[in-house]
């Protein structure tokens, strides 16, 4: 995949930055949604992602393409702060793309709207593994369990992820008092995402929340 002069050097930029990633501590604001429970179960994250089988489809709301992601980072990098998601025993809270929000990414990078998943999964990894991993970083955010009932009382609350950038939370009331929950990234230009499903692993000290697209930790 050929990216435009300018953004292969952005994105160069962070692959740098991926090189000496750590977990971080949540920051104060974050610590505020912190629903910590002793009897919370130890199911991870990447056990959930990959119970389905983990191949390519054409359902455009699961998260095939984000598991592929994160496979590829710890194959290539075993000792990757990735690996945090496999082991259930660690809090933290992850918003996940969809597939289709990884779609929409490789259209805004190229210009091209790619409906195979596998083509789009490609495309990505084309950024290079650096970088690969450190997007992922920035769609965690470790030591707090966030369930929809603790984000939807977390409006400005802005959350340290283990990339080190921190993403805020945006409580919006979209029609007859229905709350909505948005993400606001290091990128001011791209719309932001927004949560549409909840309380994925729910129960467990890791919990998830899908996103329909992906959160930027530079200005792209």
């Amino acid at each position: 995949m050929r990216l435009p002069r300018l953004l292969a050097g952005t994105l160069a930029t962070l692959a740098v930055a991926g090189t000496a990633l750590a977990l971080v501590a949540p920051s104060a604001s974050a610590a505020t949604v912190n629903h910590h429970h002793p009897k919370l179960g130890t199911t991870s994250l990447a056990s959930v992602l990959t119970s389905d089988g983990n191949t390519f489809d054409h359902n455009s709301r699961d998260y095939d393409i984000v598991t592929q992601a994160v496979l590829a980072v710890l194959a290539a990098k075993p000792k990757s702060p990735v690996g945090v998601l496999t082991d259930g025993s660690v809090p933290l809270t992850a918003f996940i793309p969809n597939d289709q929000a990884f779609r929409l990414l490789v259209l805004d990078l190229t210009g091209k709207y790619v409906r195979s998943e596998k083509k789009v999964f490609a495309a990505v990894a084309g950024l290079g593994i650096d970088t690969v991993e450190t997007v992922l970083l920035y769609h965690v955010v470790p030591g707090v369990t966030i369930t929809k009932r603790a984000a939807l009382r977390a409006d400005g609350a802005a959350l340290t992820t283990a990339q080190g950038g921190t993403v805020t939370v945006d409580v919006v009331c979209r029609w007859h008092h229905h709350h909505a929950v948005k993400l606001i990234d290091q990128d001011p230009n791209d719309r932001n995402p927004r949560v549409v499903a909840f309380d994925l692993n729910k129960g467990n000290r890791q919990i998830a929340h899908g996103i329909n697209r992906v959160l930027r930790p530079v200005d792209l």
